[in-house]
């Protein structure tokens, strides 16, 4: 069982990374202008809520993985994962599914409030889901070892989540600009690369499982 998990673990978080990395050059594209209404806000929400089950999946396997005596760790992990997942796909769903349609049939003034603008109720949405995510890497931290590849998980894990902070004032400063997003800028590294050693990490895992056996 241990080992169909791994397999889980690597593939869910494969695609976590896949995904991330899809968001980000859609973020990349629109801060240039090189996407116009509505692909771009079809793209960006389309892309950020492929990322939300993998990343869930990911986390979960690592749960169920981890030895007995770190599990604490991996539970505060998966639990601001489900956080992030919430929230964020509470805001995605919305803005694909109603919000853009809405906007297309020029019925928007009906719906303001569920548009994803500085400081409305989506915004923050994102915000605590992204927030979250760091402190599940936080957490994630602890379980990883100090010597060999894990001690580059653990390094990555880690900082990921000290650009936690600096997501933080992308979005809660009172004056949001494109600028001001380029301070979030080492996320576009830090949180993919996460997800691929973590993958990474259970491939690993998977084949230590399978020599053991032989």
């Amino acid at each position: 069982m241990k080992s169909a998990i791994n397999k889980i673990g690597f593939w869910s978080g494969l695609i976590a990374f896949a995904a991330t990395i899809s968001f980000c050059v859609v973020q990349v594209m629109q801060l240039y202008g090189l996407l116009t209404y509505p692909g771009d806000e079809i793209l960006i929400y389309g892309t950020s809520l492929c990322i939300v089950i993998p990343f869930l999946v990911e986390m979960l396997a690592l749960h169920y993985t981890t030895p007995e005596n770190k599990r604490f760790w991996s539970h505060t992990a998966l639990t601001f994962s489900i956080m992030y997942a919430v929230f964020v796909s509470a805001n995605y769903v919305v803005q694909l599914a109603t919000v853009i349609p809405m906007t297309l049939e020029g019925r928007l003034d009906e719906i303001r409030i569920l548009q994803q603008t500085p400081h409305s109720m989506f915004w923050n949405f994102d915000a605590m889901g992204y927030v979250f995510m760091g402190f599940a890497t936080l957490a994630a931290v602890p379980i990883f070892h100090t010597k060999g590849f894990e001690k580059w998980v653990r390094r990555v894990l880690l900082a990921n989540a000290l650009i936690t902070p600096l997501i933080g004032i992308v979005y809660f400063y009172p004056r949001y600009s494109s600028t001001l997003l380029l301070i979030a800028l080492p996320w576009m590294i830090t949180a993919p690369l996460s997800m691929l050693l973590i993958a990474i990490n259970f491939r690993k895992n998977s084949k230590m499982d399978n020599s053991s056996l032989d």
